[in-house]
């Protein structure tokens, strides 16, 4: 008896002993891989390669992959992008897993960069079929009228088929329906911000809540589904690291709530930008919160390419007295491209080409 269990133990041992060996020349053999086919660094590939768990290692053909991928129309570093993020796909099914996806994207009208966007943006690759990427289209089909409709909303929020449409929107709808919003205009902000009902319920009654209590913007008002779709965006941290940067600008929270009812999206900018953009109106130019606050678009504005060249050109037509009356850089930032040319520009143009050449050419 001893005897055979010493048998059965050394067995377990050899076999222990193999697959250990199995695993680890795989691993190697995946490191390699990352490095000559993908570009990764040693580095790189062997933090990637530690993701893949050993069961997965033993179906390893991941050149497959690669040629779908280039079929597709994706480029080396698009390919190492993904996989980086998910390196199992390596060792999916080709043909039964990965193949019948990609087709459903393609029935539905995505191709070319629009399919390769999509792919590098979502971990739908990750879902299944028929339990969520198929139900999920479905879905949107009924809801938006068409798979051209459908191609749209998915080019602009990739992450939607990762999720199971049928059970987590039909309740936010509903809540929003209880709360008098019409179904036209909770599709509209869909169209635009197709990820703000992917929330569950209580965190959307709670961003609604915000929206009409604490920054007081009306529900009658025409910005409030706008508040809405900017706020739902935003956890709580990030959300008072913004405020906090507008307080220690000098604003009030009767500033913020008067900026929020005029453009709720002032809030969806980068700590970054709102930084820059309060340090450059405010220190430099000398502009007020009350100010900003009602003129809440010149917050939106790109800095680099709409508001500081064209308040350089303001600033030399005023101290070259070129134009009569008062200049109002909120009238000229706000201002169409066309019309600013027309007004600022050409009619100055011989006396102003070094500052007239990146809106004249």
């Amino acid at each position: 008896m001893f005897g055979i269990s010493s048998y059965c133990a050394k067995e377990r041992l050899f076999s222990i002993r193999f697959q250990l060996f199995y695993s680890t020349a795989a691993a190697t053999t995946l490191v390699d891989f990352l490095v000559n086919s993908l570009g990764f660094s040693n580095k790189e590939a062997i933090s990637t390669s530690s993701k893949v768990t050993r069961s997965t290692l033993r179906n390893y053909e991941p050149q497959l992959l690669l040629d779908l991928f280039h079929k597709v129309g994706m480029n080396k570093t698009q390919i190492k992008t993904l996989v980086s993020s998910s390196p199992e796909l390596l060792f999916s099914h080709i043909d039964k897993n990965l193949k019948p996806k990609i087709m459903v994207l393609q029935e539905i009208g995505l191709s070319g960069s629009d399919l390769v966007t999509f792919i590098n943006k979502s971990d739908f690759l990750m879902r299944g079929l028929h339990t969520t990427i198929k139900p999920s289209l479905d879905y949107l089909r009924e809801y938006l009228g068409s798979y051209d409709a459908v191609a749209r909303v998915i080019k602009k929020e990739p992450r939607l088929l990762s999720s199971n449409l049928p059970k987590v929107i039909p309740p936010n709808i509903l809540l929003l329906q209880n709360l008098g919003f019409s179904l036209g205009d909770i599709e509209t902000v869909f169209h635009r911000r197709p990820r703000y009902l992917l929330n569950n319920p209580e965190w959307l009654e709670r961003v609604v809540n915000q929206a009409e209590k604490s920054f007081n913007v009306p529900r009658e008002s025409r910005m409030f589904l706008h508040a809405i779709e900017a706020l739902v965006s935003l956890d709580e941290s990030k959300l008072e690291r913004k405020l906090d940067i507008f307080r220690s600008f000098g604003w009030s929270d009767s500033d913020i709530c008067a900026m929020v009812r005029k453009l709720p999206y002032c809030l969806t900018s980068s700590e970054a930008k709102i930084r820059s953009t309060l340090k450059f109106f405010m220190t430099e130019l000398g502009y007020e919160p009350s100010y900003l606050a009602s003129h809440a678009p010149l917050l939106k504005y790109s800095m680099e390419k709409r508001v500081k060249p064209r308040n350089e050109i303001l600033k030399f037509l005023k101290e070259n007295q070129l134009i009569k009356g008062k200049l109002s850089l909120y009238t000229a930032v706000s201002s169409p491209e066309s019309r600013f040319r027309k007004k600022y520009v050409l009619p100055f143009k011989e006396k102003m080409p070094e500052l007239g050449k990146p809106l004249t050419s």
